[in-house]
């Protein structure tokens, strides 16, 4: 991905970005761009003085006369966890095997955020897992016109600069990328139709090492956040849906990059923390997973090869036939539709996530006359999650009855005004798929400030979905030429449902209180187009 330097933060040098999964990097060099391929690679690269370029290798050199940096791989990979970066990028070291790389302007950020805690996490996952094999873990923030959260390139972690100001959502992406490292990287799914033998073993570590560094209740918050959006998603999709089995034919011609849904983390999660349990103590399950990344690392595996393994390693449980428990059986973990077949138990995280269940009840309880106590409680004082997981569920109850909108934006506006864009994002769409036109030009400052696609995409789906589609135009028109042309591109058809082609639209008409109402003769009243699968930034 080729960006002007107008797409980044400092606006001074061009910037470029690699991004290979699932199968994209078969654009970028000859290869077998499968899973179940690995190998060593090499790489020379020549670029203009000034210009910082980075792989995921675990050895570099610069020829500085000559501007040529060369990279070697000294483990085989996969062809998708090849990746580059170059740009006006400088470091820092944030501890013995780690050093964050950004932008001038973005690195005391990076650094106040990260210094000291990538080696906890290294540490923790090496007592849970055995040893980190790749040598350096080092950490690159990309412009926020990188398409996914965060890319766990070996030696080389992609994150989107956006994140930065979101610590609680920063912390689990970086924790999950460094739990790749043994599962994904290390052990790598063979098929892109079992994709959740990287990514629900991902979870399973990530939550593994939040357990151990951050205690029960916070992982529990953050688990119980995960499953409502899992549950928001079949909701939309149903529970039939092929999509939410674990083991998902591919068909010819299909990205595999579209079978990337919650279902594969969070169901795949959900098993993964079956077996655990069967075991009794998380502790043996762990044992036994340091075992399966000895025996099968730098190789690719099926599903039969961790479920043999799991079961011989435990012959106890291979006796009481586990494998065929009624209702549980493996195979119906693997290839049933529908939600896990059963989850875990959050009852750890309840001191977390009862004033959230308690506050939601008193908004959306009938009269609504327990206003006060609802206002007095301090959302400043929360846990980013726990905001996020209340704000989720007025969403999804939306729309709500004008005075309930109404009072909750008297009563919190303002101190979401302060929060992090995950927690901003949800209240303006709360804003506006409950057409709540005083609060409008909050959703104005925030997609102007925003180039993301993470940030901007919900918005935009949510204005066209309801009535407000020539307010988005507006917008959007104003806004575009900050915005990566895929991005634009996206947009451009969020907004072309039901028009054809996209009318002019008359910015003067248009004050920064109140949507642009001019157009809605020339909008389609029928855009009710597909409902957003909302993103709740999963990594890759």
């Amino acid at each position: 991905w080729w960006l002007d330097p107008e797409l980044t933060y400092g606006n001074a040098k061009p910037f470029v970005f690699t991004q290979g999964h699932s199968v994209c990097n078969r654009s970028f060099f000859p290869c077998f761009d499968t899973p179940a391929v690995k190998c060593t690679y090499s790489a020379t690269v020549k670029a203009p003085a000034g210009i910082q370029v980075l792989m995921s290798a675990t050895q570099s050199t610069y020829l500085e006369e000559q501007g040529v940096y060369q990279f070697y791989m000294e483990y085989p990979v996969p062809a998708y966890l090849v990746a580059l970066v170059a740009g006006d990028l400088i470091h820092a070291d944030i501890g013995p095997r780690s050093r964050v790389w950004a932008e001038p302007c973005l690195l005391p950020t990076a650094i106040s955020k990260l210094s000291g805690m990538v080696e906890r996490w290294l540490t923790a996952a090496e007592s849970l897992y055995g040893p980190y094999i790749w040598g350096r873990y080092d950490i690159v923030f990309l412009p926020p016109s990188f398409p996914i959260v965060a890319m766990e390139n070996p030696c080389l972690t992609f994150i989107i600069s956006s994140i930065l100001e979101s610590d609680e959502f920063l912390i689990i992406d970086v924790i999950h990328e460094v739990a790749h490292s043994w599962f994904g990287n290390a052990v790598t799914n063979a098929t892109w139709e079992e994709m959740w033998l990287s990514e629900g073993l991902a979870t399973y570590a990530q939550r593994r090492i939040t357990t151990e560094t951050y205690g029960a209740a916070f992982t529990c918050l953050e688990t119980a956040f995960r499953l409502d959006a899992l549950h928001r998603q079949m909701k939309l999709l149903g529970e039939d849906n092929p999509v939410s089995k674990l083991q998902v034919k591919l068909e010819p011609g299909v990205n595999p990059s579209n079978l990337m849904n919650l279902f594969t983390y969070e169901k795949g999660y959900c098993f993964v923390y079956y077996l655990s349990q069967l075991c009794g103590d998380p502790r043996h399950f762990d044992s036994f997973l340091r075992a399966y990344i000895e025996k099968y690392k730098f190789t690719s595996v099926v599903a039969q090869d961790l479920l043999d393994s799991f079961l011989n390693y435990f012959p106890e449980l291979k006796e009481q036939c586990v494998d065929l428990k009624a209702g549980l059986e493996f195979e119906r973990w693997l290839n049933a539709t529908g939600p896990p077949l059963a989850e875990p138990d959050l009852s750890q995280g309840s001191s977390l996530t009862r004033p959230v269940e308690m506050l939601f009840k008193l908004w959306t309880t009938e009269p609504l006359d327990s206003v006060a106590a609802a206002s007095s409680v301090d959302l400043t004082k929360w846990r980013t999650f726990q905001t996020v997981l209340f704000l989720d569920r007025l969403l999804d109850g939306s729309p709500l009855p004008h005075e309930v909108i109404k009072k909750l934006s008297e009563c919190y506006s303002s101190q979401l005004d302060s929060m992090n864009a995950e927690i901003r994002i949800r209240w303006l769409q709360i804003v506006v798929r409950n057409d709540y036109y005083p609060d409008l030009y909050k959703v104005r400052r925030f997609l102007e400030n925003q180039m993301s696609r993470m940030y901007t995409i919900p918005l935009y789906e949510d204005l066209c979905t309801g009535t407000l589609k020539s307010f988005a135009l507006e917008i959007f028109y104003q806004t575009q030429n900050q915005l990566h042309p895929n991005l634009r591109k996206t947009i451009q058809q969020i907004l072309s449902q039901g028009l054809n082609p996209l009318p002019a639209i008359d910015t003067t008409a248009v004050t920064t209180d109140t949507p642009a109402m001019v157009l809605e003769d020339k909008v389609s009243e029928a855009t009710n187009g597909a409902i957003s699968l909302r993103d709740v930034n999963v990594s890759a």
